[in-house]
């Protein structure tokens, strides 16, 4: 009597055809191959072991090109290690991975406040609550969005 069960060779195709498109970490390629391949969790299990262990998934490797995707498209730290939690990344990793202290962070929040507002630093406290609800919302610390304010480019070291 024959079975249905996915073939391991079907699977890891599957899973490095996933892998080929961009990086993805442990959690997020088991889920993936669940929705196709539901019935067969320990085979999914087994198939992502062995391709961590080649090498071909790695949560580090994923970790930092996350952290780089994200980062261009002016997202916070904050927003990040949350994003990083969801995709099943570990803490540790996700703590070796994210530099939070970097000033690259002040950077990145003074430019996601000048692309939104402007160069001009608000006047009043009303619109400049405002604009710290954005660098809030978009993932920024506090740190970070004090620094966003600071008017002299020098001052973010």
């Amino acid at each position: 009597m024959e079975t249905d069960a996915p073939k391991i060779s079907e699977l890891r195709l599957a899973a490095m055809n996933y892998l080929a498109m961009r990086e993805h970490s442990a959690q997020e390629l088991k889920e993936k191959l669940a929705r196709k391949y539901s019935t067969w969790p320990e085979l999914i299990d087994s198939v992502v072991a062995q391709l961590a262990a080649e090498g071909l998934q790695c949560d580090q490797r994923f970790a930092l090109a996350f952290i780089a995707m994200r980062q261009r498209q002016g997202k916070g730290s904050q927003l990040i290690r949350l994003e990083l939690r969801e995709r099943g990344v570990a803490g540790e990793l996700i703590n070796q991975c994210l530099d939070e202290v970097d000033p690259c962070w002040n950077e990145l929040a003074r430019t996601a406040r000048t692309k939104r507002f402007g160069h001009i630093l608000p006047s009043d406290q009303r619109e400049r609550a405002k604009q710290m609800r954005f660098l809030q919302a978009r993932g920024f610390s506090s740190r970070h969005i004090q620094r966003a304010f600071v008017a002299d480019v020098d001052d973010y070291s």
